[in-house]
């Protein structure tokens, strides 16, 4: 019988086989959306409604839109099957090329934000729920209430005006590196590791520096649930017994917090840690065109208001197959945080 590490991985390849209906669904719901939406794309990409008929009808050739429905997808279905997600009508190369060259920006600005929300919001979590009623929870939870009224798009706006229209502290919001920088080898994607590695540590400053406004845009948005969990996870957990036994027994407040308390309610934070990761990779697209940042949510947009077809569903199905990833990097993560939790 397997135990510890071993069945937490076979446990979770049976979470991962279980996923694969679901990502089935997600392809075929996402192919004919985008077949009942408004427009023609072959019209678009054929230069205007103003395009003759041969040329719109060479599109609609080229594109696959002249056989049915039904054969559209059997033919799309074949083609995921090989790897080919189809080729993007706006830049005329393979949308899996695109894919792969934009998600590292994606990416890397999302574990970015990630890691600042969670910098900020497990502190102020647990603070307000060492002191709960105090002026310092109520400053914590306004806040949070604060931080999700205000959009992302209008914090990177207010952020972009303050810090470089007003005090010039932060570079031109103009993509992932200024034009005078000259980029580093690729091995990771990462512009801030890829900088390290080549170990140019004045292109790192420059990638960090561009990094930092668009990051912390995001990472507003996203302490408020962070928080708010952290902070209803340790009030359980300082009302439990253990927490009780542990403090009659004479063990130091710090480490009765930290070990005990804090260890017990990260699992609730783990889960939501998940969810907000996933979210915020496909949502996004707004801090990506405030800030120029050339991710796969830009490219995705871009694409939809212009009915390129496989862009689009190339988008939704990387985001759905990392949603399922991160699913189950999560369930780990509790197996780690706390053995007695299982993932079947």
């Amino acid at each position: 019988m397997k135990t510890g590490l071993g069945a937490t991985m076979a446990r979770a390849g049976r979470r991962l086989l279980s996923s694969l209906p679901a990502l089935f669904g997600v392809l075929v719901f996402t192919f004919l959306l985008m077949r009942v939406l408004p427009g023609d794309p072959a019209v678009f990409f054929a230069s205007g409604p103003n395009a003759g008929k041969e040329e719109i009808e060479q599109i609609r050739k080229q594109m696959g839109l002249d056989k049915s429905v039904p054969e559209q997808l059997v033919f799309y279905l074949s083609d995921i099957g090989r790897g080919n997600l189809g080729r993007s009508m706006m830049t005329g190369q393979p949308v899996l090329k695109d894919l792969r060259e934009r998600l590292p920006a994606s990416l890397e600005l999302t574990f970015t934000a990630l890691l600042i929300a969670l910098i900020f919001a497990v502190p102020l979590g647990v603070v307000a729920a060492l002191r709960p009623g105090s002026a310092v929870d109520h400053g914590v939870r306004l806040f949070c209430a604060l931080g999700v009224c205000v959009p992302t798009f209008v914090s990177g706006l207010l952020l972009i005006y303050v810090f470089y229209y007003l005090l010039g502290l932060a570079p031109d919001p103009t993509g992932r590196i200024d034009v005078f920088t000259s980029l580093p080898p690729s091995r990771t994607g990462f512009l801030s590791i890829d900088f390290l590695l080549a170990g140019d540590v004045e292109g790192w400053w420059a990638a960090c520096k561009q990094l930092i406004l668009p990051a912390v845009s995001m990472a507003l948005f996203v302490i408020a649930p962070l928080a708010r969990i952290t902070r209803a996870s340790m009030l359980v957990s300082l009302g439990s017994d253990f927490v009780r036994t542990a403090r009659s027994v004479g063990l130091s407040w710090h480490k009765v917090v930290v070990t005990y308390a804090l260890r017990n309610a990260i699992l609730p934070v783990i889960t939501i840690a998940g969810i907000v990761f996933s979210t915020m990779l496909g949502a996004n697209v707004l801090v990506e065109k405030v800030f120029s940042w050339p991710g796969v949510a830009s490219y995705a947009l871009d694409a939809l208001l212009s009915s390129d077809y496989a862009p689009v569903q190339g988008f939704v199905l990387l985001m759905a197959s990392l949603f399922v990833l991160v699913n189950l990097v999560v369930d780990i993560c509790y197996g780690i945080a706390d053995p007695r939790v299982s993932i079947g």
